[in-house]
């Protein structure tokens, strides 16, 4: 993305900064930054976009404990499947903040209950996570379900299609600043829309998001997004996982 010249948005205000009120409408009005063009393909892909997963192979994805090989598996229809306790996956590319647009699938034979019915996780940074879940007729901690910031967040609704049907997130992700300590001086957010509706709206990330104990917030650069192995046979798929660094 282009940077942005603070000194001619400064230029632009300047009338403001000094009490007075503009007589001209150009003493308003800037030419640059130059906006840039982005259009999308013919499978909804923005032409600025990082396709990280299209069907074809798993080459940019690593096993998250120890970078070797992911051992998901790659379908006929173009999508992969947590292959049970083979471990999480991410990439090996690393971001800060992004638009990611990923979708995803719960096995139409209904199996387990709970926190235990096709359950994921998707965890930007590899520390915050938005929750990946079978809820259709299936109630949990509402902060644990669909669609949450784990343990943080809860919805504003639930909004999953049946069981077994493609499901779509698009997540907008600004990480977390830290001054040279290593302290916290920004929380990250997160702004999360599933199925076209808005479910987590700019809220603030409290620290990574553990099944158990409070949130932490160790210091950090840009990370690999991730894509969790439950372990508990939850079978779920991915595909069209894409994201625009902003």
């Amino acid at each position: 993305m282009p940077v942005i010249d603070v000194e001619v948005i400064e230029d632009s205000v300047s009338f403001e900064k000094e009490g007075k009120e503009p007589t001209k409408p150009e003493e308003t009005e800037f030419y640059e930054p130059v906006v840039p063009i982005v259009k999308k393909d013919e499978n909804g892909i923005p032409s600025d976009a990082i396709v990280l997963f299209n069907g074809g192979s798993l080459d940019q994805w690593e096993n998250a404990k120890n970078q070797t090989e992911a051992k998901w598996q790659l379908n006929v229809d173009g999508s992969m499947t947590v292959k049970d306790k083979t471990g999480d996956i991410q990439t090996k590319q690393k971001f800060g903040d992004v638009q990611l647009h990923i979708e995803w699938r719960s096995p139409k034979e209904i199996g387990g209950k709970g926190q235990h019915r096709a359950n994921s996780g998707i965890f930007l940074s590899e520390k915050y996570e938005v929750q990946v879940l079978d809820n259709n007729e299936n109630s949990t901690y509402v902060n644990g379900q669909v669609g949450s910031i784990y343990k943080q967040h809860t919805p504003l609704a639930m909004a999953s299609v049946a069981s077994g049907e493609w499901n779509a997130y698009d997540i907008i992700y600004h990480a977390p600043e830290f001054d040279e300590a290593g302290l916290k001086i920004k929380p990250g957010t997160l702004t999360v829309i599933h199925n076209g509706i808005l479910i987590q709206d700019h809220v603030e990330i409290k620290g990574t998001t553990p099944y158990i104990g409070w949130p932490k917030n160790p210091p950090h650069g840009k990370g690999s997004l991730l894509l969790q192995d439950h372990g508990d046979s939850s079978r779920v798929s991915f595909r069209n996982i894409w994201v625009r660094e902003l």
